[in-house]
């Protein structure tokens, strides 16, 4: 049974997806409160999965209460603090709750989190993590061979960087997640459109977006400082110098930093090929989304 984000991708709506950072708490009503500003606004809402290596509350806990609520979640699950046995029996416990749109990711290094010193796991990478999660959704069977009754329901995703092919770049990445079982991928931040057609216009023509949902990462920049730190400090992500002289110049640089994401995502919308904009607002939160939903 295809989730509504399926449906969605697959019928060529171009769908708004946003993400949640689940509080550090022992209540779901803070994020029940975050969930219904954007319930009915978006095609679903990422939980990340200790994103930056930092406790949180459980992203399989946190989307079967978004679940239980109404709300349609992307579960995100790293390879970073699970072996594949407990990884099997939680996606297992995630399909039984209602939660089926998954977002497969390696994991940031806890070394940089809040408890350094935590052993990370990695007995999986990514793609043989959606390949287990594939095979449990469409033979029924774990690795060992027993048997999975009924199986589990899956709408697998994947992630990648944006980047301006060159005659360098390969395709064969995105090829692999397809092969590994994913129908979607949602990628970091592109605050470049250029950027994004070069990318997709590729991807289109290797014949990809036939069978992969790209959902481009946009988000509120806040500063021009902070342009600056995510061009330094996040991998593959560039802030082009003419949006941070906008930011720069302006009286209100939040308010010009929601007014940039709206042009981007409209611009998105222009372009064959993308399935629709992810949007990503860590360092301000759930109301800057809500504010770009709301002038869209």
């Amino acid at each position: 049974m295809p989730t509504k984000l399926q449906d969605s991708i697959a019928n060529k709506e171009f769908v708004i997806t946003a993400e949640i950072v689940p509080p550090l708490s022992g209540s779901g009503a803070s994020l029940l409160e975050e969930a219904a500003q954007l319930r009915g606004a978006v095609n679903a809402i990422n939980i990340t999965d200790a994103a930056a290596g930092r406790t949180a509350m459980s992203s399989f806990a946190a989307t079967a209460l978004l679940v239980q609520n109404d709300v349609e979640p992307i579960l995100q699950v790293t390879c970073r603090d699970r072996n594949r046995i407990a990884l099997a029996g939680d996606l297992l416990g995630a399909s039984a709750q209602g939660v089926h749109n998954m977002l497969v990711l390696h994991g940031d290094d806890p070394g940089g989190g809040d408890q350094p010193d935590a052993k990370p796991v990695f007995d999986l990478k990514s793609t043989e993590l959606m390949m287990l999660a594939r095979d449990m959704r469409d033979t029924g069977l774990l690795p060992s061979g027993r048997k999975i009754n009924p199986p589990p329901e899956f709408f697998i995703g994947g992630a990648d960087v944006p980047r301006m092919p060159d005659e360098k770049w390969e395709s064969k990445w995105m090829l692999g997640k397809a092969d590994a079982g994913a129908g979607f991928v949602q990628t970091q931040f592109c605050f470049d459109l250029d950027v994004a057609r070069g990318y997709i216009d590729r991807l289109r023509e290797d014949g990809i977006t036939d069978r992969v949902g790209v959902i481009i990462g946009v988000g509120p920049i806040r500063s021009a400082k902070s342009a600056i730190w995510m061009n330094n400090n996040l991998f593959g992500v560039h802030v082009p110098d003419a949006t941070i002289a906008r930011l720069e110049g302006a009286d209100d640089a939040r308010a010009e930093g929601r007014r940039i994401c709206i042009e981007l995502i409209r611009g998105l919308r222009e372009i064959d090929g993308v399935a629709g904009a992810h949007i990503m607002a860590p360092a301000q939160g759930t109301d800057a989304i809500v504010k770009v939903l709301e002038a869209l």
